[in-house]
């Protein structure tokens, strides 16, 4: 047997502590590196189908997250006894996170996916002061709730706490066909959308149309934009008037239309009189169709029409009277009564009716306004026309303007076209201001140049004038004047002698003839 000293035992001893001590480090990185190897294979795992097919992607990622979080407490526990480093704990501490994150996002891309706002009705009705309005209800019919639960298997504090069957700052605006926004106010905002709870909006439309684009702006930017034909709110039974024009100014004698869209709101008429409510009987005035010209009483909203046309002609008399003045306003409606009520409601065409009173009647209506305007009119009367003068004679015209209009003319002037080198005098030359039926007498004198050959010359005198700052003219009379050629006083009594002496020759010639 060989002998072995105590120093070389003790020596291989140590020798094979360090070897088993550097075994087992060697062992715990394998460990280390096999086990965060495969924890961050299994968190990190992805599926390019899962963007596809969200709902399977959700369960993947609740797997693995339930998968960390049995590593994560397995650890813990290791961790707490001591029996597990620090750096291992860390990473499934990390785990968890990157797991539970995944986890969230996936659960939240599929309840976003699964939300939807449903327009479960809008309503067009007539506001005050005529102006159209909305109702529109939105309802959250998003599936997120114990059927998506059920299917999925989630119950635990995250799907609740993220609130599926919640679609949270939903905003609401109305769109025309150029998309641009028709709604008032321009926008609004529902802060919370619950499942089962339907809210109800109120818009005032700036644009009046029948069809328009609900845009849906909510949650993490998701848009809905539709577009839907607006019903009619048929509980109130009228046929709403709107008119194009409501106010327009008429000169005295003159026409005038008012072009209007009636709009159906009921569900129980479709029949309504036209009236007229507030003109005074000296303005006669009709409805009519403006396709055929023919007069309207009564009309009818066939079957899928809503919308008609018509228009109110307003005739005003030649003069002013105690209800028609000029340059003042008259208010009057245009009223659409339905057929049903027309003995209720009685004739209104007579009535002085205040807005009040005829908002209490609950029927469509719409306010219109008249304003008489005048003009001048210049009449110019001339007695005489044509003239014979000589050469070296004046010739004088008076001539009458008169005012036949409706309103007074102002700086009414006179003006003659005379032929060359002519002179004319008039007096006067301006009248600064000539009333209703006033009358004014001007003096026209022509003299002509010297050394004038006979003949017919022509002059026209032209008027003018203002009224209401809009230019007037009148008829324009011309002046015819013939100049006489001037008398030989010598040679006509040459010629006068020289006849008589041919008669008394001719008388002596027969006397001497006769005595033969």
């Amino acid at each position: 047997m060989r002998f072995v000293s105590p120093a070389r035992v003790l020596r291989i001893s140590s020798n094979r502590a360090v070897f088993r001590i550097r075994l087992v480090a060697i062992c715990l990185g394998l460990l280390c590196i096999i086990v965060s190897d495969g924890y961050a294979q299994s968190g990190t795992f992805f599926n390019q189908r899962d963007d596809t097919y969200p709902l399977l992607g959700l369960k993947r990622a609740k797997e693995a997250y339930e998968t960390a979080r049995l590593e994560y407490e397995r650890q813990k526990v290791l961790y707490d006894k001591g029996l597990l480093a620090r750096q291992l704990y860390e990473q499934a501490v990390n785990g968890l996170s990157d797991a539970e994150v995944n986890y969230q996002q996936s659960l939240l891309a599929v309840l976003f996916e699964q939300q939807y706002i449903v327009i479960s009705e809008a309503v067009k009705y007539q506001g005050t002061a005529n102006r159209k309005r909305v109702r529109v209800t939105l309802a959250n019919s998003t599936g997120g709730t114990a059927e998506f639960q059920k299917l999925i298997g989630i119950e635990d504090d995250l799907f609740r706490s993220l609130q599926p069957d919640v679609i949270n700052n939903v905003y609401v605006s109305f769109l025309n066909d150029e998309n641009a926004i028709i709604s008032d106010p321009y926008e609004q905002k529902i802060d919370q959308l619950l499942s089962g709870e339907p809210k109800t909006l109120d818009f005032g439309l700036l644009q009046d149309l029948d069809a328009v684009t609900v845009s849906i702006l909510y949650g993490d930017g998701s848009q809905q934009n539709r577009k839907i034909f607006l019903q009619k709110d048929a509980s109130v039974n009228i046929a709403a008037i709107e008119a194009e024009q409501f106010s327009q100014e008429v000169e005295l004698g003159g026409t005038t239309d008012y072009s209007m869209t009636l709009e159906l709101f009921s569900g129980v008429s479709n029949t309504f009189k036209l009236e007229v409510v507030g003109l005074p009987a000296e303005i006669n005035r009709y409805f009519l169709d403006p396709a055929s010209d023919n007069r309207l009483s009564q009309f009818q909203f066939t079957e899928g029409v809503n919308t008609r046309t018509a228009a109110l002609r307003v005739f005003l008399p030649e003069r002013t009277s105690a209800n028609v003045s000029i340059d003042e306003a008259i208010s009057f409606y245009a009223v659409a009564i339905p057929r049903e009520r027309i003995d209720e409601i009685g004739d209104l065409g007579d009535k002085t009716i205040t807005a009040n009173e005829i908002d209490n009647l609950r029927v469509g209506y719409v306010p219109l306004e008249i304003v008489p305007r005048g003009i001048g009119e210049i009449l110019v009367r001339a007695p005489q026309l044509f003239h014979t003068i000589k050469p070296d004679e004046t010739v004088g015209v008076d001539i009458e303007i008169v005012n036949e209009g409706t309103r007074r003319l102002d700086n009414v002037r006179t003006e003659a076209d005379t032929p060359l080198n002519w002179v004319d005098v008039i007096e006067p030359a301006v009248v600064e201001v000539l009333d209703i039926n006033a009358e004014q007498r001007v003096r026209l004198s022509f003299t002509p140049p010297e050394g004038i050959a006979p003949g017919r010359y022509e002059i026209r005198i032209r008027t003018s004038s203002l009224s209401d700052d809009q230019p007037i003219e009148g008829e324009d009379k011309t002046v015819t004047i013939q100049i006489e050629q001037e008398a030989n006083i010598i040679g006509s009594a040459l010629l006068i002698l020289l006849i008589l002496a041919v008669l008394v020759g001719i008388v002596v010639f027969g006397i001497k003839l006769s005595r033969r």
